[in-house]
């Protein structure tokens, strides 16, 4: 066997029924797929209906297991409070929450409105601080144990230029991680987080670093391991924190980064040599400025 592989046992999660937001592309969908391998139920959220749908049939097709798709905008409270009934109507009990709805620009923090800014910290701490309110406190009321997992930074802790409010969010939710680890544990509430370092679809790092920059700045060449990320290996992480073998483990956070944060604290710091001239190409390339 190796880090390609399926880690957990057959039927690891059986029974559980998960909610991932964000999870009809990228890494939230690799999660939810080895989790409905090993036996979950899914509950998928985005904004975006049609994305969730043709994923939700896919899951089903590649595993046979149950994907409900839904809408729902972390950054409304009503939404998440309609998202979840919506949950307990379909499943009665949901035992898990991954937080890995995210947004984030990449850009010198001076050409960033504030609109852009607040963006990211709504749908990245606001978000993920409603969905965990709203979970936690229906958990509580209701006597039900329950785990939640989400997904944080390294430059959480190390802070990291060029990814201002980014940071900014994900340091937040890492100590809202922390704190609600200690003061929930009493309702039988666990709260981990992982910390992933570069894990690219194919094409993600070239979309986001044009020409020949995406050969100079490869995140490859900065982790120690000499490689980016797999897909399996993030789930296999997360399947195993969300499962009962992690009962243990309450208030951490994981990195998986092959060293990357340490050999070189703040994931975008490098930045600095891209000239201003090549900003401008950027933001052009996105049709307007974040």
């Amino acid at each position: 066997m190796n880090y390609t592989e399926g880690m957990l046992r057959e039927g690891s999660l059986k029974g559980k029924n998960i909610l991932i937001t964000g999870g009809g592309t990228g890494l939230g969908r690799a999660m939810g797929e080895y989790f409905l391998e090993l036996g979950a139920n899914l509950i998928i959220t985005s904004r975006k209906l049609e994305v969730l749908e043709q994923t939700a049939q896919e899951m089903m097709n590649n595993t046979g297991g149950k994907v409900i798709p839904l809408v729902c905008d972390v950054r409304d409270m009503a939404q998440v409070e309609a998202m979840w009934a919506q949950c307990i109507a379909t499943f009665g009990q949901i035992h898990g929450v991954l937080n890995n709805a995210a947004g984030n620009f990449i850009s010198p923090t001076e050409r960033l409105s504030a609109n852009a800014f607040n963006t990211v910290l709504d749908i990245v701490l606001k978000g993920t601080s409603q969905v965990t309110l709203t979970a936690g406190k229906h958990w509580i009321a209701a006597k039900q144990p329950g785990v939640f997992l989400n997904i944080v930074t390294t430059y959480a802790w190390t802070g990291s230029g060029y990814v201002v409010p980014s940071a900014a969010a994900k340091a937040g939710v890492l100590a809202m991680t922390r704190s609600l680890a200690v003061e929930w544990a009493k309702y039988g509430i666990r709260s981990n987080a992982i910390a992933p370092g570069p894990f690219p679809t194919e094409g993600a790092w070239s979309r986001l670093l044009p020409g020949e920059l995406v050969k100079k700045f490869d995140p490859a060449k900065k982790v120690p391991v000499g490689r980016v990320g797999v897909y399996q290996e993030l789930a296999n992480l997360a399947a195993y924190l969300i499962s009962d073998f992690s009962a243990y483990i309450n208030g951490d956070v994981i990195t998986i980064d092959g060293g990357e944060w340490l050999k070189g604290a703040g994931e975008f710091n490098n930045l600095e040599m891209v000239p201003q001239e090549m900003w401008d190409m950027m933001e052009a390339s996105r049709g307007k400025k974040p």
